[in-house]
């Protein structure tokens, strides 16, 4: 009871901060960075870590630079989530550029539907409520649900405050079928690490050793939907680029293994363009290969 008390008292707070401009957020997001990064030092190890074992051609003086990007970069993430409990259509709109709308949405006029997928990259809470907004159909974002009922229900309100639907990982099959018929896009993670017993897809990811979920592979094989990479780009703080990338237009036909191997390069592209805009903090190479 205490701890479902705390929870909603943490959840108005949130709210409240979120009514302020993202000006004014950003102002707190340079505390927050200091605080993250030189006083608490959150997670700096597994940052440095991640980072050195990804580019082992670089040199420590500019991993230490990407380093403090990614905490600037971070630490303005958070307060553009807390913002979406309060940020209008109008805003949101104006702070992305859809590069190829028109080509996406000429699927949906047809009454076809896609697949598409993206990485914990740029602002990807953003980019899903934004895309729902863009496109011409049915919107649904594929998400993990949060241990924390009370975080977990405010969550799913926040990122359904527009157009989008959201589908626990567990019911996407179920979710495709219900909606046969209707134009729509189902958006996936592709980098997220699957549990130890569900990783049977192994290949080499920024220079690790690393298993790949192949949940939208899978369905795109069993439904022959086109796939597209959501490639996200950060021009400047709190406005977004995004373009959708062919990963496969005829999945039925293409060799197991390939569609994955395919959006992991285009995520490995894109974080090598610009490294500092992917999530460096989680621990995404904590299992290892059987030998």
């Amino acid at each position: 009871m205490l701890n479902k008390a705390f929870s909603y008292i943490g959840i108005f707070f949130i709210y409240a901060i979120s009514l302020l401009p993202l000006s004014v957020l950003y102002i707190f997001s340079n505390i927050v960075y200091v605080i993250l990064y030189y006083l608490i030092k959150y997670r700096r190890n597994v940052v440095r870590t991640n980072l050195t074992k990804a580019f082992p051609e670089k040199e420590e003086k500019e991993i230490g630079k990407i380093e403090k990007k990614y905490y600037k970069y971070l630490s303005g993430l958070i307060f553009e989530i807390i913002k979406m409990s309060t940020i209008s259509e109008q805003d949101m709109r104006k702070r992305f550029t859809f590069k190829n709308a028109d080509i996406i949405n000429s699927y949906f006029e047809r009454g076809e539907s896609i697949l598409a997928c993206s990485g914990h990259y740029g602002n990807w809470e953003w980019t899903s409520v934004y895309i729902g907004l863009a496109l011409n159909c049915d919107c649904y974002a594929i998400y993990k649900p949060l241990s924390n009922k009370e975080f977990g229900n405010w969550f799913y309100r926040i990122r359904t405050r527009f157009v989008n639907k959201m589908i626990p990982m567990r019911q996407t099959l179920r979710a495709i079928t219900e909606s046969k018929g209707t134009p729509t896009v189902f958006l996936f993670g592709n980098d997220q690490a699957p549990p130890k017993n569900e990783s049977h897809f192994w290949t080499t990811f920024l220079n690790q050793h690393t298993s790949i979920q192949q949940g939208i592979e899978k369905i795109a094989i069993k439904t022959n939907r086109p796939i597209f990479y959501a490639k996200i780009n950060c021009p400047k703080r709190g406005y977004y680029t995004v373009e959708f990338i062919p990963v496969c237009l005829n999945p039925a036909e293409t060799p197991i293994n390939e569609i994955t191997q395919k959006h992991t390069r285009l995520l490995e592209e894109l974080i090598e363009e610009e490294p500092a805009y992917w999530l460096w903090s989680h621990r995404r190479w904590k299992h290892q290969p059987t030998q």
